[in-house]
This record gives structure tokens, C-alpha cells and sequence, in this order.
């Protein structure tokens, strides 16, 4: 329980800045789940449009410090690598 007056607002900060970010995370992974279903359905077409939106998505996601750096360009890297073996097999 917070003591000090401090500790209070950053109670109250903390509430606000944890909401802020489940509502970011959540949007970057409704990206990312459009992207798997677009490799899912197996349209190139379609994969690479929705990599094409997710990415600036994710990169804003590491300059607001939900995920980090080296994270969001695996997850990148593993997609793309993902989307372009749609794109040879179709």
C-alpha cells in the first residue's frame, strides 16, 4: 500500500501507464494475427500487405517500450522469412 504522497501518485501513474500499454500490445498482436492468417490462407498477396502494416506497428511498439529491440526484429525476421516461403510455394 503506498505511504507517501509520492508513492501514491506513482500508484496512480503506474494504473494509467499499464492500461496504455495492454491496449498497445494489443493492438500490435491484432496485427501479427493478421499477418499468420494471411500466411495461414496461403495468399501472398495478402501476407505481404499485411507484414508490410504490421511492422512500423511493432518498431512503435519498441520506441514506447512495450517490447524490445531485439524482440520485435525476431518476430519480424521469423514472419518475413514466414510470408516470402508462401510466396514460393504458391
Amino acid at each position: 500500500m503506498a505511504n507517501s504522497p509520492q508513492s501514491e501518485k506513482r500508484a496512480r501513474q503506474n494504473e494509467r501507464r499499464a492500461a496504455i500499454n495492454k491496449v498497445r500490445r494489443s493492438r500490435i498482436r491484432t496485427f501479427l494475427r493478421k499477418v499468420e492468417e494471411a500466411i495461414a490462407s496461403g495468399d501472398n498477396e495478402a501476407a505481404q500487405a499485411a507484414l508490410k502494416s504490421a511492422q512500423p506497428e511493432l518498431m512503435r511498439g519498441v520506441t514506447k517500450g512495450i517490447f524490445h529491440k531485439n524482440t520485435a526484429s525476431r518476430k519480424m525476421s521469423r514472419l518475413a522469412s514466414r510470408v516470402k516461403s508462401v510466396g514460393a510455394t504458391a
